[in-house]
């Protein structure tokens, strides 16, 4: 953090990545593509972000989550982002009765009751509907949450920690799998969220899949190498709102180039939501139930190849 001009505080690169959460690249992306942010230069020529703009690229980040689109959003103002946040909220209908919960024990820094009770969640509803009954919509509401002020990065920091640990723990408790495909997850190179990774391999590990995650952001030859010494059948990567649309396709297409035909890539996130046309020889998943459907159609199209 710096001061400007005056009393005007402004914030270098690194501080507003962590405040948003998002990523530098995507900052200087927009930038050149939209103009905004329009950052000032210290005496070093490093970006420096007023706090305006700053609070600017939280709503923004909110509503990407929410599967706007960055190009419809960035040259809104302030106040049109905030009726489009009031209205979304509107239409949800606010938090449910467990989400509030769930989302006070964040507030409150209660890391060990928030665990508790998302194992109490997971025993009453299995893996699978855990994670799009209660793991989704918290995901919304902790979003909400954040967007208000009501919750700190570090605050939701905790929320996924707790998330992913209980996830984890679940994936590890399932039987050996012993039905295809074999599903590399993984995220590409600028992409660090990986709790979209674990919804996924959590929705997949009870149908019987095989799942190995190589985490974030792993470069593409490392993805080829591992895709085809671990003999897997699909690449499944998940890139969040923030991460730049035309980085995801040519990250994807790039990708699509280096492994063999025969390997399946699944691609899923709010960055390629609705963008099958962009990518035909890709299979993009919309949506948690969707991974259950593109499961479905790859063992249909492998009829013979079902164990493993």
């Amino acid at each position: 953090m710096n001061n400007m001009s005056g009393n005007e505080v402004a914030f270098n690169i690194a501080a507003v990545a962590r405040d948003t959460g998002l990523s530098r690249d995507t900052l200087r992306v927009w930038e050149r593509r939209y103009g905004f942010p329009a950052p000032e230069r210290d005496e070093h020529d490093e970006r420096l972000y007023p706090a305006a703009q700053v609070e600017k690229l939280r709503l923004i980040r909110r509503l990407l989550d929410q599967g706007a689109r960055p190009g419809k959003l960035i040259g809104a103002s302030t106040a049109v982002l905030l009726a489009m946040i009031a209205e979304r909220a509107d239409q949800d209908g606010g938090e449910a009765d467990g989400d509030a919960a769930l989302l006070q024990f964040v507030r409150l820094h209660r890391s060990a009751e928030l665990s508790a009770a998302l194992r109490q969640n997971l025993l009453k509803q299995g893996l699978q509907r855990f994670v799009q009954e209660t793991v989704a919509p918290l995901n919304h509401a902790i979003g909400e949450a954040w967007l208000r002020g009501e919750l700190s990065v570090p605050e939701e920091h905790l929320y996924s920690e707790q998330v992913q640990n209980v996830l984890r723990s679940a994936i590890g408790a399932q039987p050996a799998p012993l039905t295809r495909p074999r599903v590399l997850l993984t995220t590409l190179p600028g992409e660090q969220h990986v709790l979209g990774l674990l919804m996924v391999e959590a929705t997949l590990v009870p149908e019987g899949v095989s799942c190995l995650s190589l985490g974030a952001s792993t470069p593409l030859g490392d993805i080829r190498e591992a895709a085809a010494r671990g003999g897997f059948d699909v690449v499944a990567l998940s890139f969040s709102s923030a991460y730049p649309l035309r980085q995801a396709i040519d990250g994807v297409r790039e990708l699509r180039a280096l492994l063999p035909q025969e390997v399946t890539i699944w691609a899923g996130g709010g960055a390629v939501h609705g963008r099958q046309n962009r990518l035909p020889e890709v299979r993009v998943v919309e949506d948690l139930p969707d991974v259950l459907a593109a499961l479905a159609q790859w063992r249909a199209a492998h009829p013979g190849e079902q164990v493993g």
